[in-house]
């Protein structure tokens, strides 16, 4: 079946507006993404089946399964040219890439299930919850990341500039909306700040020049919510 085609799948074809910017975000993500497997309390994955749900052009998949290698994964992102690079750049990762979003045909396939700054994005998300809730094994468990919500006291700049510089659609949440819809799709739902603990690079042309803001985001505003199901 062809997913890109499918009327139930939107896609499109990268994130950002300059496809430089694409590029980009894999090395700004990468420390952050480490720091989050660091927290995991899953420490070992050899046996696990794993879902990014987002995963642009692939880098978190490479970096978990780096440091902790897992069975077999699944990419799935609505960027059908990032999808394309991930899978160009896989190398030897068990990993499989895909476009349907809706995760039609995974049904309790996955042991633990990642998305990071993704859930702003998505327009419907109790669906999005329940489409989650669908494809764990029970005990699974998902990790959702987001700084982009209407608690952080940079979003209404934020925002526009998500707006602007992306092909994306931005919703406006806050972090009660988020615990809230996956508790209604049967999610035990507890959460904690990513309390980033490395250097923060200072980018006077990023998205908050102002670096107090900056350092703040990383270690103050953006939470990990650990979604777990019966």
């Amino acid at each position: 079946m062809n997913l890109a085609s499918n009327a139930k799948t939107r896609t499109i074809s990268t994130w950002y507006v300059d496809p430089a910017d694409e590029d980009a975000m894999t090395e700004a993500h990468a420390p952050i993404w480490r720091h989050l497997i660091g927290l995991l309390p899953e420490r070992d994955l050899t046996t696990k089946n794993v879902l990014d749900f987002g995963c642009n052009q692939g880098g978190f998949l490479r970096h978990l399964y780096a440091l902790r290698p897992f069975r077999k994964a699944l990419g799935v992102d609505i960027a059908t040219a990032s999808v394309e690079k991930a899978e160009s750049l896989k190398g030897a990762v068990p990993v499989h890439y895909d476009t349907d979003t809706r995760l039609r045909g995974w049904d309790e396939q996955f042991d633990v299930a990642f998305t990071h700054e993704v859930i702003y994005l998505i327009e419907d998300i109790q669906r999005h919850a329940s489409d989650l809730w669908r494809v764990l094994k029970p005990c699974g468990v998902y990790y959702a990341v987001t700084g982009c919500h209407t608690d952080n006291p940079l979003w209404p700049e934020w925002r526009s500039l998500i707006a602007g510089r992306t092909n994306t659609t931005v919703q406006d949440r806050s972090i009660t909306d988020y615990a809230r819809a996956f508790v209604d799709a049967g999610f035990q739902v507890s959460a904690r700040k990513l309390a980033f603990d490395g250097f923060v690079p200072y980018q006077p042309d990023g998205w908050s020049p102002n670096f107090a803001q900056t350092l703040d985001y990383y270690t103050q505003t953006k939470v990990v919510f650990r979604l777990v199901k019966p």
